[in-house]
């Protein structure tokens, strides 16, 4: 007996059946349907059949920040622990003002958004008519968010991160070339005669950015004949705090190091603290060295020397490789290198 109609349930078909139907990514159906030149005329044809097949109908309202643009750009910040209510990681404050600027310079607006890792920000935020695409600044834990990132490629949301270029990540990356700075900070250390370096920082591949700084300071006193020692390193989180109980931690062990490599400028800050309470001079018993280059790097007690991202060319490319995204033209990733800025903190 047939079912009456009125119970019939009628199944749309959506951008992923066609997908699975033409045999690619949902990312390259969306870039069919807004026409993007940068799909090859057979895997087009596939796409438009299947189109066909399941009488796919376009959802013009998601459809429209495609073909009308909204001129505006969203940021999405990542909270980080701070002792204050920003929850803004210092480091990133002199990028947003270069990500600002530039976006003035492109004539578009800027959207700033504040968001946890937890939440689902990887939702389809093009599609709620805000933005034409996403930057996204924070650091967490990398493997927890990488899926979110995929969604977002499987979704075609035009995005760019601040973060590590690694081999196989979803999307694009703009980021810092982290072993090359770790390298630099383990020759001046070795160039001051320092051989026991400890290391305060995650380093796994839960935090990339932190690991290859770790690593890249071992490749160095590896090309001395020297390593780092296991044993030196604690984790931290980038926070004054985090440093500073790490570097607590870290003498309590009761092993011999005569420097600090800290993976942020606020861990080392923070081991500054510690290390004067257990009565240790900087530089003089232990060289501190961090990694950011913030300015308040520059009012620590003593200065510290620290490995310097290039925030302003970051934030200039943010902007740049996102919006080449949006109007459909090849964006890659890039790797910026860092410089040392030597202060007191390691005998400089």
């Amino acid at each position: 007996m047939q079912e009456p109609r009125r119970n019939r349930k009628k199944t749309r078909a959506t951008s992923m059946d066609i997908a699975h139907r033409a045999g690619v990514s949902q990312a390259t159906v969306s870039r069919v349907l807004r026409g993007s030149p940068l799909v090859n005329a057979e895997t087009r044809k596939r796409v438009e059949d299947a189109v066909r097949e399941l009488n796919y109908k376009v959802d013009r309202h998601a459809s429209s920040l495609r073909t009308q643009r909204a001129g505006t750009l969203a940021l999405l910040l990542f909270e980080d622990p701070t002792p204050d209510e920003s929850h803004i990681n210092p480091f990133f404050l002199a990028m947003l003002g270069s990500i600002t600027r530039a976006c003035a310079r492109q004539g578009h607006d800027l959207l700033v958004s504040f968001q946890q890792l937890s939440d689902d920000w990887h939702a389809d935020y093009e599609d709620s008519m805000k933005a034409d695409g996403l930057i996204l600044l924070g650091y967490g834990d990398y493997l927890a968010y990488e899926s979110k990132l995929a969604r977002l490629v499987e979704q075609g949301t035009h995005f760019v991160r601040w973060g590590p270029v690694l081999p196989g990540q979803p999307g694009v990356s703009i980021g810092c070339d982290n072993a090359e700075g770790g390298a630099l900070a383990g020759r001046h250390l070795l160039a001051r005669g320092r051989k026991k370096i400890a290391f305060l920082g995650d380093a796994s591949t839960h935090f990339p950015e932190f690991f290859a700084r770790y690593c890249g300071c071992d490749a160095a006193l590896r090309e001395a004949g020297l390593r780092m020692n296991p044993a030196l390193q604690v984790d931290a989180a980038s926070t004054e705090q985090a440093g500073y109980e790490a570097a607590r931690t870290l003498l309590a062990r009761g092993l011999p190091f005569d420097a600090v490599f800290a993976a942020s400028d606020l861990i080392a800050i923070g081991a500054l603290h510690a290390l004067r309470e257990a009565g240790l001079r900087v530089p003089e018993d232990v060289a501190v060295v961090g990694f950011d280059g913030t300015p308040m790097g520059r009012f620590a007690n003593p200065p510290l020397t620290t490995v310097v991202q290039d925030t302003a060319r970051a934030g200039e490319l943010l902007v740049e490789t996102l919006l080449r995204m949006v109007r459909d033209q090849p964006a890659e990733s890039v790797t910026l290198a860092p410089t040392l800025e030597v202060r007191a903190s390691s005998g400089g």
